[in-house]
């Protein structure tokens, strides 16, 4: 579940919506308002339910076999994704939706490399959204490993101090750091 050429992505849980309206996230570090899309690469991110906490780890040109080997593992390919258990069953029932876009409304968003696209004025979808189907399946068939475990934190600590590309979304949902 990619965009194609000349598109970007949205996804969500609400399969209703017409016309998307840019807002202040609730969670927003910046006080602009957008509507927000993905590319094809950051597409993957966003297979999950909405307020699941996941932390992201992928090589990049500057990424050390060790960083690899330690973090992602020997034969494990170029990317892995990390939830906790008690997120599992959210993981495999949600009903997902994409919205597609036309790429030229949006903008890159987030230095040095952008991690989203953004509009500053309301955009309708290109069709009706698609649901996404079965999470697992998705991240099987992109070659990205699922990892499962206790706790994201000590994931999240060896991944910001490697040489992968990283990403983490709703990590406030995640359960608290172990003492």
């Amino acid at each position: 579940m990619r965009p194609e050429p000349g598109e970007v992505l949205h996804f969500s849980e609400d399969p209703e919506i017409t016309r998307f309206v840019p807002h202040v996230a609730a969670t927003a570090r910046q006080p602009e308002a957008y509507v927000w899309a993905v590319t094809a690469e950051r597409s993957p991110d966003y297979w999950f339910p909405r307020q699941c906490p996941r932390a992201m780890a992928w090589t990049t040109p500057a990424t050390t076999d060790d960083d690899h080997d330690r973090i992602i593992g020997p034969g494990c390919g170029r990317r892995v994704h990390a939830i906790e258990y008690g997120w599992l069953e959210a993981f495999l029932t949600v009903r997902l939706y994409a919205y597609r876009f036309p790429a030229e409304k949006f903008v890159p968003f987030g230095e040095p490399v952008p991690s989203a696209v953004v509009a500053t004025e309301p955009v309708e979808p290109l069709g009706p959204p698609e649901p996404v189907g079965d999470l697992l399946r998705l991240h099987e068939d992109a070659g990205i490993q699922l990892r499962l475990l206790d706790n994201l934190w000590p994931f999240w600590d060896a991944v910001t101090a490697s040489s992968l590309g990283w990403s983490g979304i709703r990590l406030r949902n995640a359960r608290p750091r172990p003492a």
